[in-house]
């Protein structure tokens, strides 16, 4: 392909935007324009109030207009992939009915809280950027099915994600998480998480208790050698877990069954044995209010933090995680039973290329000594 000369590339977007107002299309395709800015054309006069869709992929952006929503109030997908923009600005949130938005491949380093207001997303795609956190506002997306956050800088992932119920597709590889947040076992829709490449040392108890949830890939998270029984006959990855490492460099609980140690999620207090006769009295309680008054759970005010200390009132709305023997709700104390990987029918698909084990957490020493993972 010849390169046009400027002048003649400009001439050709002019004719470009202005045909599209004229005849209201509803898709503009504006790839590989080598666009520094928006197009001038673009956000001048009116026109392109029918716009739905406009591609702008692998141009050289910066940034985004103020009046983006305004000269397109019905956008409902925005193709920004491979450009070179910086900042989601304020403004995006006026962007009522879209319900796609791709940011891949670009030089992010903030997304505004303003992002929450884009009530109609579906999809959000923001790999390969240089995003260091992302707004608890990311929560308030009640639409949001696919969200692609790989490749950026994350430590931690938004507070508020678990709000997100209509989630189904989780992406968060290459990162820098080190731990998986519990509440993300209760979305009701999500299907597949990807973590893979991250510092993860320990997952949930409760990953892959929903039914929903039918694909986990944790590849190549070295210090993570523990897998929720849940995740057994689900379809995982985890090639490259369960390298060698000194004790010393996490300060976690951690279990020993003879030469096979995995750490325990950070919130657990206390790791069980088929020794003990009985359970500590701060579990107890806990199991007993949560037994109470677990069906006034969606109106818990009445338990105020001056009743309870607010650690142990976010316990009972979410617990550490459910026995995988009985379903009994575990909130300080953990009985954990290992079957390793290679010595389960699943040994053949991962070749050796893994030496993590499969995790039952139990509620007491009777589910520990009955739990069968292959029953």
């Amino acid at each position: 392909m010849v390169a046009l000369p400027i002048p003649a590339m400009a001439s050709e977007l002019c004719k470009t935007i202005t045909e599209a107002k004229l005849e209201r299309h509803k898709n503009l395709f504006l790839n590989y324009r080598n666009l520094h800015h928006f197009p001038l054309e673009l956000l001048k006069d009116e026109g392109l109030q029918y716009l739905e869709r406009l591609y702008m992929k692998r141009n050289s952006l910066t940034t985004l207009p103020e009046d983006l929503a305004q000269k397109l109030p019905n956008l409902v997908e925005l193709y920004l992939h491979s450009n070179n923009i910086v900042v989601i600005p304020e403004a995006i949130g006026s962007l009522v009915k879209l319900q796609f938005l791709d940011l891949s491949d670009n030089a992010l380093e903030i997304v505004c809280p303003e992002i929450g207001r884009l009530r109609s997303l579906r999809h959000l795609r923001l790999a390969n950027n240089q995003l260091k956190y992302l707004p608890a506002e990311v929560g308030d997306l009640r639409e949001l099915q696919t969200l692609d956050i790989s490749t950026n800088h994350l430590r931690t992932l938004p507070e508020r994600l678990h709000m997100c119920l209509s989630l189904q597709y989780l992406t968060a590889d290459r990162n820098h998480l080190w731990y998986v947040p519990r509440h993300l076992c209760q979305l009701p829709s999500l299907n597949e998480l990807s973590m893979a490449g991250n510092c993860l040392a320990f997952l949930p108890l409760d990953l892959g208790r929903s039914r929903e949830l039918q694909y986990v890939y944790v590849d190549n998270n070295i210090h993570l050698k523990g897998l929720p029984s849940y995740l057994y006959n689900k379809v995982i990855g985890c090639s490259g877990c369960g390298s060698p490492f000194l004790k010393s460099e996490m300060k976690l609980l951690s279990f020993t069954s003879g030469q096979l140690t995995i750490f325990l999620p950070a919130e657990v207090k206390a790791i069980g044995t088929d020794l003990d006769c009985v359970l500590p009295l701060q579990e107890m309680a806990m199991r007993t209010l949560y037994n109470t008054y677990s069906r006034f759970f969606k109106d818990l005010q009445f338990l105020t933090p001056i009743s309870l200390p607010r650690s142990l009132l976010e316990l009972l709305h979410c617990p550490l995680g459910h026995c995988h023997r009985c379903s009994q709700p575990m909130f300080t104390i953990v009985y954990p039973k290992l079957f390793p990987l290679r010595e389960t029918p699943m040994a053949g698909l991962h070749q050796g290329r893994t030496t993590v084990s499969f995790v039952a957490y139990c509620c007491s020493t009777q589910c520990l000594q009955t739990f069968d993972l292959l029953s």
